[in-house]
């Protein structure tokens, strides 16, 4: 029977592939390295596929919940994890028309790790790419961009690259590939938009103190800031309505660093540290999930199945989660070398509730 291949370019024909992994998981980001790793810890043969040449990105989520460390305390990897350069932050300011609030303090929470760990992702990234290299099973190929997967006999089984070639799954394809996955944009599951009523500008200012880590949160008439202490520099998230980034630009820098200003004014003088608008860079939130995760041979995890709202940082945790779920209910089957298709659901039934419950308040 012919492969339906769902993707945007001409066909290409499938080839016999030198090797044929049991999973094939599109995208290296959280979710994809994580449940690559705990597959392979499995016995599983696992190729993850990602499209770029390194996992250095700029403003990408890096922060990690004392949830995330615990299942990596769970692992046996949270003391490696904490060996990597990272911040920590354990309580977080607000300030709301001018005064100051300590929300939280996480230094009460009973857990391995009762902090945020601030975190490049591509530090992450590399740390789940060394703990999955001890695994024979694991395979990672960079610059291996997917743009179409192909159906054959009533299940997605082949993943195909835009150079046109071909990779069998022998059991099953996992798309992690965020936002603009292939499931997304070949429309391979049913999706539902719920809106978003905000972009996020970010941009980086300098600072001078390099003491205790803090996320601060500044509330002002029509204007939120959110400043995430990286020691040496703010790394800041410029809340904006939907849609309003160009008139923002048009209004120029000099505007923007009043608004700014206005938001945190102990930040002031900024026209030195924030001179131009390319400085800036533009996140157009999403806020969206699949109807359903899963059709035979495909499961859609992280950003790819639900897309996030950054505020809050709860993108990456979601991810793990969603993988560490996966992993959980299809680890031994697969390892055993059983057709996991009826197991599918049970992976979007575990997460989907705590996706509902955080994408609810994110509406908000």
């Amino acid at each position: 029977m012919a492969g339906a291949v769902f993707c945007c370019a001409a066909k290409a024909s499938v080839h016999d592939d030198v090797m044929t992994h049991d999973v094939i998981i599109v995208g290296g980001g959280p979710a994809g390295m994580m449940v690559g790793l705990l597959l392979a810890r499995a016995g599983v043969s696992v190729l993850v596929l990602e499209k770029h040449a390194d996992f250095l990105r700029d403003f990408r989520g890096d922060t990690v919940h004392p949830s995330t460390m615990e299942i990596l305390e769970q692992l046996g990897m949270l003391d490696r994890f904490l060996a990597r350069p990272h911040d920590r932050i354990d309580q977080a300011e607000l300030t709301i028309g001018g005064k100051d609030y300590v929300l939280g303090d996480l230094r009460q929470l009973k857990t391995a790790a009762p902090f945020i760990a601030m975190m490049p992702q591509w530090e992450f990234l590399d740390f789940l790419k060394q703990e999955a290299a001890a695994f024979p099973s694991f395979a990672l190929r960079m610059v291996a961009d997917v743009d179409g997967l192909i159906e054959s006999e009533g299940r997605i089984n082949v993943v195909r690259l835009n150079d046109g070639e071909t990779i069998t799954a022998g059991r099953l394809v996992i798309a992690a590939d965020g936002r603009k996955s292939v499931v997304r944009t070949n429309g391979l599951l049913p999706l539902t938009e719920f809106g978003a009523p905000m972009d996020v500008f970010w941009f980086a200012i300098p600072k001078a103190d390099h003491g205790t880590r803090r996320l601060r949160g500044n509330f002002d008439v029509g204007r939120i800031l959110v400043l995430i202490d990286r020691g040496s520099y703010w790394q800041c998230a410029y809340l904006l309505p939907k849609g309003k980034a160009a008139l923002v630009k048009e209004r120029g820098i000099a505007a923007f660093v009043d608004d700014v200003e206005a938001a945190a004014p102990d930040l002031a003088p900024l026209a030195d540290k924030l001179s131009s608008i390319d400085q800036l860079s533009l996140l157009s939130v999403a806020l969206d999930r699949l109807d359903r995760w899963h059709r035979p041979g495909l499961l859609a995890i992280g950003d790819a199945a639900h897309a996030m709202s950054p505020i809050g940082g709860v993108g990456i945790n979601l991810a793990i989660q969603d993988a560490v779920a996966a992993a959980n209910i299809l680890a031994a089957p697969l390892a055993a070398g059983q057709n996991v298709d009826a197991l599918l659901h049970k992976v979007e039934a575990r997460r989907l509730f705590p996706t509902r419950i955080i994408q609810r308040a994110q509406k908000l």
